[in-house]
C-alpha cells in the first residue's frame, strides 16, 4: 500500500517536472522560430525596398527618356511651325509687294485713261464740228447736182443703186466661180495630204502566208520514230491533223504541208510535244493532238484579248474577241487577216482624227470590218453582210454595224465613218506586196474540194493535201463497209470532175479504220 502511494507521488512529481521542462523547451522553440521569422521578414522587407528602389530608378529613367523624346518632338514641331510661319510671312510679303505694284500700275492706267478720255472728248468735238461742215458741203453739192442733172437726190440714188447692183452681181458671180474652182483644187490637195500623212503614220509589216511549215529536229534519228513501223505513226498524225507530213532527205527538218494554217500549227505543236516526250505511237499521237487543239483554242482567245488591249478597244463581246483571235490563222488574198484588220484599225484612227470624227468608233469598226470571214459556220452571204449581222447580234453601235456592212458597197452608207472604213481597207489591201490574188483563189479551191467530199453520207473528215492533188477522206467504219468505201471514192472523183475546175488530176483516197476496244476490269 505504501509502495503504491510512493509510486503515485513519484509519477505525479515526474509528470510535473516533464510538463515544466516541455513548456521550457516549447517556449525556447517558439522563440527561435519567431526570431527566424523576424529575420526573414526583415530580409524580405529589405529586398522589397531594394526592388522598389530599382523600379523607382527605372521609372525615373523612363520618365526622363520620355520627357527628352517629347521635348525633342516638341522642338521639331515648333521648328517646323516656325519655318512654316516664316515661309508664310515671306509669301505674304511677296504678295503685298505684288499687290502694291499692281495698285501702282492701276493708278498709272487710270491716269492714262483720264488723259485719253480728255483727248478723246476733244477729238470728238473736232469730229462733230467737221461732220457739221461736211453736211453743209454735202447739201450744197446735192443742190448743185440736182440743178445740173435735173434729177432729185432720191432719183439719182435709185439709178446709182441699180447700176451698182448689176455691177456687184457680175463681180460676185465671177468671184464665186473663182472661189469654187480654188476650193476644189484645195480640197483635193488637202484630201491627198491627209491620206498620205495617215498612211505614213501607220507603219505595218506585210506577212504573206504560205502553205508550208518547217519543223526542225535535233538529229535525223528522230525521223524514224516519227515515221513509225511501216509508217503507222505518220499516217496516224496525218489522219488526226489533216496535213501532209513530208519526211525527205532534208537534214534535220520535216515539212508540214497544208493550206489551213490552224491545222499546220496543230501539227507542228503536236510534233514538238511528241518529240520532247519520246513516246510516239498512234494512241499517244491522238491524245497529244487532242490536247493541242484545246491549247490552240486557248491561244486564239489570248490573241484576241491581246489585240483589243494593244489597240485600246473596250467592251467587246467575248465571242467577238474569240473571232478576232481566229483571224491570226486566216489569210485574205495571201495577207494575214489579223495584221490586215489591225492595220485598217490604225489607219481609221488616224484618218478619222484628221477629219474630226469619232476616232474610237472608227478604230472599232476597222478592227471588226472583216469579222464575217472567220465565222465558224458556212454561209452563202457576203462576208461584209455576215459581219454586220454578227456585230448587231453582239450589240455593237449602229454606226459600226453600217461601216462593216457597207465597206464593199453591199448596203448604203449611212454613218460618217463608213467611207473611212472602206478607204482604209482599200489602202491596206492595195499596198505593194500586201496581197496575192492567186493564193486566195487556191485556198478557196481547196476548201471547196473538202466541202464537196463532206457532203457525202458517212464521211467524217476530209483533208485536201499535196497542194490539192490528193483528197484524203476518213469515213465512219460502222456505217461504211469496204465495198461502199470503194464506191465512195469513185462517186467523189466523178463529182469533182463534174463540179470543179482544177489543173492536173486529183487522187481521192478513202480511209476506213476499224477499231476493237475492250476494257480489263
Amino acid at each position: 500500500m505504501d509502495n503504491i502511494l510512493i509510486q503515485i507521488i513519484v509519477a505525479i512529481v515526474s509528470l510535473a517536472i516533464g510538463v515544466f521542462i516541455g513548456r521550457k523547451l516549447l517556449k525556447s522553440r517558439y522563440s527561435k522560430l519567431a526570431n527566424e521569422a523576424e529575420t526573414k521578414s526583415k530580409q524580405i522587407i529589405k529586398e522589397a525596398e531594394l526592388a522598389a528602389e530599382n523600379i523607382k530608378k527605372d521609372k525615373i529613367l523612363e520618365a526622363k527618356e520620355k520627357f527628352l523624346q517629347l521635348k525633342s518632338e516638341f522642338e521639331e514641331e515648333t521648328n517646323r511651325k516656325k519655318s512654316l510661319i516664316i515661309s508664310n510671312e515671306n509669301k505674304v510679303r511677296q504678295r503685298e509687294s505684288q499687290v502694291s505694284k499692281m495698285i501702282e500700275q492701276n493708278k498709272r492706267r487710270e491716269d492714262e485713261l483720264e488723259s485719253s478720255k480728255e483727248n478723246l472728248e476733244a477729238q470728238m468735238e473736232i469730229i462733230k464740228s467737221r461732220k457739221e461742215e461736211m453736211e453743209k458741203i454735202k447739201s450744197q453739192q446735192v443742190t448743185i447736182l440736182e440743178k445740173i442733172s435735173s434729177l432729185s437726190a432720191d432719183e439719182a440714188r435709185d439709178q446709182l443703186m441699180e447700176t451698182l447692183k448689176d455691177e456687184a452681181q457680175t463681180k460676185a458671180s465671177s468671184f464665186i466661180k473663182d472661189i469654187v474652182e480654188e476650193s476644189k483644187l484645195t480640197a483635193t490637195k488637202e484630201a491627198k495630204k491627209i491620206l498620205i500623212q495617215t498612211i505614213q503614220r501607220t507603219a505595218s509589216e506585210h506577212a504573206i502566208e504560205n502553205c508550208v511549215s518547217v519543223f526542225n529536229i535535233e538529229s535525223d534519228d528522230i525521223k524514224g520514230k516519227i515515221i513509225g513501223r511501216e509508217g503507222r505513226n505518220i499516217r496516224a498524225l496525218e489522219a488526226a491533223t489533216g496535213v501532209e507530213i513530208i519526211v525527205d532527205d532534208t537534214p534535220e527538218a520535216i515539212i508540214i504541208s497544208g493550206f489551213d494554217p490552224v491545222r499546220r500549227e496543230i501539227a507542228r505543236l503536236s510534233l514538238h510535244r511528241l518529240v520532247a516526250d519520246g513516246r510516239i505511237h498512234p494512241a499517244r499521237i491522238e491524245e497529244i493532238v487532242g490536247k493541242t487543239i484545246k491549247n490552240i483554242e486557248e491561244e486564239i482567245i489570248e490573241t484576241g484579248e491581246k489585240t483589243v488591249i494593244d489597240l485600246g478597244i473596250h467592251g467587246l463581246h467575248p465571242e467577238l474577241i474569240k473571232m478576232i483571235g481566229r483571224m491570226r490563222f486566216r489569210s485574205s488574198y495571201g495577207q494575214n487577216l489579223l495584221q490586215h484588220s489591225r492595220e485598217v484599225a490604225k489607219l481609221c484612227t488616224n484618218l478619222s482624227a484628221e477629219l474630226g470624227l469619232n476616232a474610237k468608233m472608227a478604230k472599232r469598226a476597222g478592227l471588226l470590218h472583216d469579222i464575217g470571214k472567220v465565222y465558224p459556220e458556212e454561209s452563202e452571204q457576203p462576208h461584209a453582210i455576215l459581219g454586220m449581222e454578227i456585230a448587231k447580234k453582239y450589240k455593237e453601235h449602229p454606226d459600226v454595224c453600217n461601216a462593216i456592212g457597207a465597206h464593199h458597197d453591199e448596203i448604203e452608207m449611212t454613218a460618217m465613218i463608213s467611207p473611212i472604213i472602206q478607204t482604209c481597207d482599200a489602202i491596206s489591201g492595195s499596198r505593194p506586196g500586201a496581197r496575192r490574188e492567186i493564193m486566195e483563189q487556191y485556198i478557196k479551191r481547196l476548201k471547196d474540194l473538202e466541202t464537196l467530199a463532206l457532203g457525202f453520207e458517212g464521211v467524217n473528215k476530209c483533208y485536201a493535201i499535196q497542194a490539192g492533188r490528193e483528197l484524203r477522206v476518213l469515213v465512219d467504219a460502222d456505217n461504211v463497209d469496204d465495198k461502199r468505201s470503194s464506191d465512195l471514192s469513185f462517186e467523189i472523183s466523178q463529182k469533182i470532175e463534174k463540179d470543179m475546175q482544177y489543173p492536173g488530176q486529183i487522187k481521192v483516197t478513202v480511209i476506213r479504220e476499224t477499231r476493237a476496244v475492250a476494257f480489263a476490269k
